[in-house]
């Protein structure tokens, strides 16, 4: 898909967006993301809203289109836009090929926070990698990186996999990354073994006997289950 497109539904969102802009809600919410980012003081519910035509019009766009798209979305100000972006990912999520692995990092690590990273992991990293098993080695790759926004994409990339999970790796990467001091990488480790534990509780209670997890992982893992 060309630029033309693609620049025309972004200017029909930022319309659609703006028209709906509320600054007193905007620096509440941009209060509660830390002020880390400008927002138009959209509630998800009116933000989908208005955005619902939109999202549509991109059911039939190829991967270069999206990733276009995703490319201008995370090029505006306002958080608001990068939502949109990544709904419209995790909608594509299965048309996506592996070639859009590298937008993906460039969407990871640019305006960085959980809001959109855990969003990209368990709904568009997941059913990317579910869908091309080869991309497990990315994966492998993340968990070492020294951006704690792709090891926690590495491991909350299975949270919906249930019964799939590789195992194997689940715990592998909880082992790679159990030292570390950073709260979102401890609580990813909970997260993920606590979203397992609903498939298979006794594996996951046996690995967290054995592993020596900081207590934020221990907590977060057992929450449900016990020891």
């Amino acid at each position: 898909m060309d630029n033309p497109p693609t620049t025309a539904l972004a200017d029909r969102l930022r319309t659609a967006f703006e028209a709906e802009a509320d600054t007193a809600r905007a620096a509440a919410m941009a209060a509660y993301m830390r002020d880390l980012f400008p927002f138009l003081g959209l509630p998800t519910p009116i933000r989908r809203s208005a955005s619902r035509p939109l999202l549509a019009e991109t059911k039939s766009w190829p991967e270069a289109g999206l990733a276009a798209l995703a490319r201008a979305c995370w090029a505006l100000p306002e958080r608001e836009y990068q939502y949109f972006a990544t709904d419209v990912l995790v909608k594509r999520a299965r048309a996506l090929s592996p070639a859009f692995v590298p937008v993906l990092h460039e969407l990871v690590t640019a305006k960085s926070w959980w809001d959109t990273v855990d969003a990209l992991a368990s709904r568009v990293a997941g059913p990317l990698v579910a869908a091309h098993p080869e991309l497990a080695a990315v994966m492998d790759e993340w968990i070492g990186e020294e951006d704690f926004w792709l090891a926690r994409i590495a491991i909350l990339h299975q949270l919906t996999y249930k019964g799939d999970t590789d195992t194997a790796r689940l715990f592998a990467y909880c082992e790679r990354r159990k030292g570390d001091t950073e709260f979102f990488i401890r609580k990813a480790i909970g997260w993920a073994l606590r979203e397992y534990a609903k498939t298979d509780p006794d594996a996951v209670r046996e690995y967290v006997k054995r592993a020596n997890l900081p207590g934020l992982s221990r907590r977060e893992a057992l929450k449900n289950i016990g020891e």
